[in-house]
């Protein structure tokens, strides 16, 4: 099944506390369309300028991502500059430069306006709308990212997206900021609300809440003990996350959202052990199941999947 993704693909320059990096592949897309690229059939919409390099063009034919609707225009690519201290929770944007990203106003070929699954990452709101409004019919799924900036500056444009799809991605601060709760859990129910029956809560290092309907699921994270550069884990881990879903046809059971959750924490391990998307570049799927396998062997505490009650004999009653 084919994965459609709208979004930003960009020249990042990342300071850590011990490296850094300048005009490295980045943006929204990038990191969703070679995650997702492991699990399913991809289609990039994107932007870039006449000094897009061609080792990165072929880092994504090598993916087999189909960049038919990578337009290449005059000018520069899409650049961004941030830096992350000690503390990899807390980045700090030096410098955005829109370049070409600037006017960008995607159009949909036939084959992109049939596709079945459609992500829209990360960018404004209203372009998201547009890509919504060219698909040919409804898709099976669709999937929707934002961040604080376009909640805090085009907060009308967004709930006008946020209605018309199935899921949303988005983390813990940014949704008290969208609903004004102080509430995760209260956040997600509006949110829900809202339009998407299905709301990702990223929380980084902590790990993901699914709310699925009246379900909940709390993910854990990978643990990483040399987090490199934290900058594509979201798109990362949403990448794993629709490839999951895209893959099995769509199955939305609670238990494969499930699965698909932990699916995209490990994407999102995986990324943030190496500058730009070169921690997703070279793994099997071999990798991934290793991963997922020890999550479960982390996070279980039964011998089988029932539910068991408490030996209360075992305890001191109270009084």
């Amino acid at each position: 099944m084919t994965l459609l993704v709208v979004g930003s693909v960009a020249y990042d320059s990342i300071k850590t506390n011990s490296e850094q990096r300048t005009d490295v592949l980045g943006g929204s897309a990038s990191y969703f369309s070679i995650a997702s690229s492991y699990f399913t059939n991809v289609k990039l919409i994107a932007v870039v300028g006449n000094d897009f390099k061609r080792k990165d063009v072929d880092l994504f034919n090598s993916h087999s991502v189909d960049l038919s609707g990578l337009e290449i225009k005059t000018g520069e690519t899409f650049r961004w500059s941030g830096m992350y201290g000690k503390d990899v929770n807390i980045r700090q944007t030096l410098s955005t430069n829109l370049n070409v990203f600037s006017d960008f106003s995607p159009k949909l070929n036939l084959s992109h306006v049939e596709s079945p699954y459609l992500f829209l990452a990360n960018i404004d709101p209203e372009i998201q709308l547009d890509v919504l409004n060219q698909m040919q019919r409804q898709p099976k799924l669709t999937a929707l990212d934002t961040m604080n900036f376009w909640i805090e500056g085009s907060k009308a444009s967004l709930l006008k997206i946020i209605r018309k799809v199935d899921m949303l991605f988005i983390d813990s601060n940014e949704a008290l900021s969208l609903t004004g709760e102080n509430n995760i859990a209260k956040a997600a129910k509006q949110i829900q609300n809202i339009g998407p029956g299905v709301v990702i809560i990223k929380k980084g290092e902590h790990g993901a809440i699914l709310f699925n309907q009246d379900s909940i699921f709390i993910a854990p994270a990978y643990p990483i003990d040399n987090v490199v550069d934290p900058t594509g884990a979201g798109d990362s881990f949403a990448g794993g996350f629709m490839g999951i879903l895209a893959a099995s046809d769509g199955d939305t059971s609670d238990i494969n959202l499930r699965r698909a959750t932990i699916v995209g924490s490990i994407m999102g391990s995986y990324a943030v052990q190496n500058f730009s998307v070169h921690g997703l570049n070279a793994l099997k799927l071999a990798d991934v199941t290793a991963r997922y396998n020890k999550i479960w062997a982390m996070s279980k505490f039964e011998s089988t999947g029932e539910s068991k009650s408490l030996p209360w004999s075992q305890f001191k009653p109270h009084g």
